[in-house]
């Protein structure tokens, strides 16, 4: 396989790139394997790569319906961070932060994190304390956090504006430094990678059509290349969980699939160095190295499948980025594009054994999942390796919800699509 490096570089530059190897195997499946982990996508390939390299199990089989990185990963707006209000979704995503910092290094593959700080835009005085207890429960967990004043804001963003007559006008914000952005097909190409290296068997093009069972137990799958068997399964599909799930007869589970729709400009100069999330309705922004402003908003509101969104989503992501930045109204959008979000009761993800002997569950990530990849992996992994959960993921159980033990950071119910 590749070695990256600054002399492979230089080597491959002065021979026109005509030798670089692949970045992993295409093997055919095999009969059987210790696990199978169902979805090629951030979490599944981010659980194989951490089962071999924590735990020592390399007979793993990543099956993918598609090609490696066409759903979720390869579809979101990319922001990571930490910045949540409750103890076991701070302790969590932390995690995830601090597996971030050293990713590009752990993985010899540069999944392009950058720094650049993420911003919560506060438009009332009650609003802005909110933002201060937020803050400030991450800061009694070691998680940096400020609060910014108007003037602060306007020195770091200076197109926004921040005068008394804007539509929302803007009393402060919150600033966790350490949040950022990530380069999405990296992240995947680089679990990939670092996976195959380890004896992973990653096998595109592999939809699974139904379990295999040895009396209650799950023991397999029958897929569209024939029949695998494995002593452990495991199911990280995201927007497609319950339709994976009916294939195991499981047919109510607590979560709703939504498409949630992305948007790009064309290329700009430098005009925002940070992530800006909008206080007065749903709407996050940032600006990608190759210069377009990639933002998004809120879910469509419908449960669907489809990868794509409606025009009215369209309409109210557009009016709140002009709302904020009024000098942008004749910048031109490039593309559009949707994911199927799996949006749980209480907006919090589900990392678990079960619920069916020798199956394991990962979904619920709402709008998270791509700034969890790399804690989902890793927790998910021990799950798997352990047969139960690590201290981090202990408060992410299926059953939580007959329990009462619901993790709901937003407040906002048992309503999947207001998370």
């Amino acid at each position: 396989m590749a070695e990256y490096s600054a002399f492979s570089l230089l080597k491959n530059a002065l021979t026109g790139n005509k030798d670089w190897k692949p970045a992993w195997r295409k093997p055919d499946p095999k009969a059987s394997y210790d696990v199978i982990v169902i979805g090629g996508g951030g979490h599944g390939l981010s659980t194989a790569y951490y089962l071999a390299k924590e735990h020592g199990i390399t007979n793993v089989a990543v099956l993918e319906k598609g090609w490696l990185g066409s759903g979720n990963v390869g579809r979101n707006t990319t922001a990571v961070r930490s910045n949540y209000l409750l103890p076991a979704n701070t302790r969590f995503y932390e995690h995830s932060m601090k597996l971030w910092e050293n990713l590009s290094h752990d993985l010899n593959y540069n999944v392009m994190f950058s720094q650049r700080g993420c911003l919560n835009l506060a438009h009332t005085p009650a609003q802005l304390d909110d933002f201060a207890r937020r803050g400030n429960a991450m800061r009694h967990l070691d998680v940096d956090a400020e609060l910014m004043t108007t003037a602060e804001i306007a020195r770091l963003v200076p197109a926004l504006d921040v005068s008394a007559t804007a539509r929302f006008p803007i009393v402060g914000g919150l600033m966790q430094r350490r949040a950022g952005t990530a380069r999405h097909d990296a992240v995947a190409w680089g679990y990939a990678r670092g996976a195959d290296r380890r004896g992973v068997d990653i096998i595109e093009n592999c939809e699974v059509t139904g379990f295999l069972r040895d009396g209650d137990r799950i023991s397999g799958v029958s897929t569209s290349r024939g029949e695998i068997r494995a002593r452990k399964v495991a199911v990280a599909v995201a927007g497609s969980t319950g339709q994976v799930m009916r294939l195991a007869g499981i047919d109510t589970m607590p979560i709703e699939s939504h498409v949630l729709q992305a948007f790009v400009t064309e290329s700009l100069k430098p005009f925002i160095n940070t992530v800006l999330t909008f206080g007065m309705g749903h709407f996050y922004m940032s600006q990608s190295d190759k210069g377009g402003l990639v933002y998004g908003g809120d879910l469509d509101g419908y449960n669907s499948y489809a990868q794509r969104g409606s025009l009215p989503v369209v309409d109210e992501v557009m009016s709140e980025m002009l709302a904020l930045f009024p000098g942008l109204a004749r910048v031109r959008m490039l593309r559009s594009w949707g994911g199927v979000c799996d949006m749980s009761m209480d907006g919090s993800p589900i990392i678990t054994t079960g619920p069916l002997p020798g199956m394991y569950l990962n979904c619920g990530w709402c709008y998270g999942g791509f700034k969890a990849t790399p804690a989902s992996g890793w927790c998910f992994a021990w799950t798997i390796a352990k047969d139960e959960p690590h201290d981090i993921n202990a408060p992410f159980t299926l059953d939580r919800f007959h329990r009462g033990l619901v993790i709901d950071d937003k407040g906002q119910g048992a309503t999947p699509r207001l998370h």
